[in-house]
C-alpha cells in the first residue's frame, strides 16, 4: 500500500497542501479530483519527491523518502501534467530515457514491450516527440513511465487537450494497466472521467481533502454534483 499521511506542501509563504492523508491499495484505481489550483499536482509531485514537503509517505510500511531515483526503483512513477516529453528527441529516445536506471539489454526488451502495447509508437519511433498529436504524446508519456515497470502509477491530468474520442481510448489504456495489476492514482479535473474508472475518489479544495468515498457515493453528494459534475 502507498500511504500519504498529514502531507503539507509550501511554496514560500503559500500553503498549497495542508494535512492531506490518503492511501492507494494494491491494484486499485484511486481518483483525486478538484478545481485548477486545488493542490492535486502538488500532491503528486510531493509523492514523487519532486518538491519539498513534510508529513509521512510510505510504501508497504517503509518510508518512501525523497530521492526521486530511489522512488522510481521502488516502483512509484509519475506521468506528468502536460506530458513533459523531450520534444526535440525521437519517440525511441524518449522511451530510452524512461529506462535510464536499467541495463541496456533490459531497456531494449521493455521498448519492444511498449511498441507491442502501443503499436502507433513503433510507426512513429524515429519521429520527434514534439510533432506528435496530443493523444500520441499522452501514449508516449505513459509508455515512457511504464519502462520502469511501476507498481504505482501517478497520472496527472491525462485528458488535458485531448479529443473526446482520445479520452475514451485513454480510459481503455488505464483499465488495461489496472488489469495488469498496476495501482493508479489518477488526478484529473474531468470528474466524470475519474468516476468512470476509480474504485475510490478524494475531493480536494484549497489544499485540503473535503470528501472521500466511492464514485457512486460521491455522485449522490449535492456539493459534488453541483461543483464537479454540473448537475
Amino acid at each position: 500500500m502507498l500511504e500519504v499521511a498529514h502531507l503539507f506542501v509550501h511554496y514560500g509563504h503559500v500553503l498549497a497542501v495542508r494535512d492531506l492523508s490518503l492511501s492507494i491499495g494494491k491494484n486499485q484505481v484511486v481518483g483525486l479530483v478538484g478545481a485548477n489550483g486545488a493542490g492535486k499536482t502538488s500532491t503528486l509531485n510531493a509523492i514523487s519527491g519532486l518538491i519539498s514537503r513534510s508529513g509521512t509517505i510510505s510504501l508497504d510500511g517503509a518510508p518512501l523518502g525523497s530521492d526521486t531515483a530511489n522512488i522510481v526503483r521502488r516502483g512509484v512513477v509519475q506521468v506528468a501534467q502536460g506530458r513533459k516529453l523531450f520534444a526535440d528527441m525521437t519517440v525511441l529516445e524518449n522511451l530510452e530515457l524512461g529506462g535510464f536506471l536499467l541495463k541496456r539489454a533490459i531497456v531494449k526488451e521493455r521498448i519492444e514491450a511498449q511498441m507491442v502495447q502501443f503499436p502507433l509508437l513503433r510507426q512513429r519511433a524515429q519521429q520527434r516527440a514534439g510533432t506528435l498529436s496530443g493523444g500520441e504524446q499522452q501514449m508516449l508519456a505513459i509508455a515512457r513511465a511504464l519502462m520502469a515497470e511501476p507498481r504505482y502509477l501517478l497520472i496527472d491530468e491525462p485528458c488535458l487537450g485531448l479529443s473526446p474520442k482520445m479520452v475514451l481510448h485513454l480510459s481503455d489504456i488505464i483499465l488495461a494497466l489496472h488489469h495488469r495489476g498496476i495501482s493508479i492514482l489518477l488526478v484529473e479535473q474531468n470528474t466524470a472521467f475519474v468516476f468512470s474508472l476509480a474504485e475510490r475518489a478524494f475531493v480536494i479544495e484549497n489544499g485540503s481533502l473535503v470528501l472521500a468515498g466511492s464514485p457512486a457515493e460521491l455522485k449522490e453528494n449535492d456539493r459534488v454534483r453541483s461543483a464537479y459534475l454540473g448537475i
